[in-house]
């Protein structure tokens, strides 16, 4: 299976990118399964149902979440009826919305897609993610009910994503780590063939501070006074994400490679999909 993760897609931006871009992307790579982070879609914070529509338009075969899960107010009722929106696995039980979701790929396989967010320098209140994390594979196995797993972990720490690398090692195709919107370079499949990344950056305008505008962002650093409110910036986006082909065999994964397509960031394709 073909799997493309795009990480957090920030304001107009960062839609804008998906739309223009992401239909080509699916054709030209013959992509069987999008993953795409939305919860900085909707102006920087959250996400609205038009904007959830619009990810699917495009191509997307779930969005899931984060903390930002409910920044827009609308997404506490519109979840209900957005059977592909998955947000964090490990809210406080009665949370609206589901922590994972059973799709079908574009090729019609079936795929587990999972949304988790991490507790390291976090503020929400949320349960322990490994516990839930083993729960939800352990109910879908890969290769018996999933032919691919795709878990999103939302997080600040470094090394609570690579801890949930690590636990998920094996028994996943991917883990992605989303939030901090800066690529990292450790994309790899670890020992036991689960492909990962410690964060998959943001879809957005990257001549910003994590996809807001920057001068307010530089008044409160500097000075300790907010003078503003903080806004998407809405330069041309770099699509940013990752790569992934897996064994139809085993589920896991074969290849890897980040992905990174306009704006201002080197761009990187998949070479074992492009033949270049």
């Amino acid at each position: 299976m073909r799997i493309l993760f795009i990480g957090d897609v920030v304001g107009q931006s960062g839609c804008n990118a998906i739309t223009a871009h992401l239909p080509e992307m699916i054709a030209d790579w013959r992509i069987d399964l999008v993953v795409v982070n939305g919860e900085n879609a909707a102006g920087g914070f959250g996400i609205t149902e038009a904007i959830y529509h619009e990810l699917i338009a495009a191509g997307a075969d779930a969005v899931t979440l984060g903390n930002h899960s409910w920044d827009k107010k609308e997404a506490l009722t519109f979840i209900e009826r957005a059977p592909r929106l998955v947000r964090p696995l490990n809210y406080i039980p009665g949370a609206p919305g589901r922590g994972s979701a059973l799709v079908e790929a574009k090729n019609g396989q079936r795929a587990l897609v999972i949304n988790a967010l991490g507790r390291l320098f976090m503020m929400d209140p949320v349960n322990d993610p490994f516990g839930l994390l083993d729960e939800e594979i352990s109910a879908c196995p890969l290769r018996k009910d999933a032919d691919a797993i795709v878990v999103d972990f939302h997080c600040e720490a470094s090394s609570e994503k690579l801890v949930a690398g690590y636990f998920c090692d094996g028994r996943v195709s991917l883990v992605a780590g989303t939030h901090t919107h800066t690529p990292t370079a450790d994309h790899r499949i670890l020992p036991g063939g689960t492909a990962y990344i410690t964060d998959a950056g943001m879809t957005g305008d990257y001549e910003s501070v994590i996809g807001i505008k920057k001068e307010e962002m530089l008044r409160r650093l500097t000075t300790g006074i907010p003078s503003g409110r903080f806004e998407a910036a809405d330069g041309t986006a770099t699509i940013c994400g990752i790569a992934v082909e897996t064994d139809d065999r085993t589920g896991l994964a074969l290849r890897v490679s980040p992905v990174r397509m306009g704006g201002i960031l080197e761009q990187i394709i998949p070479q074992f999909w492009t033949g270049t």
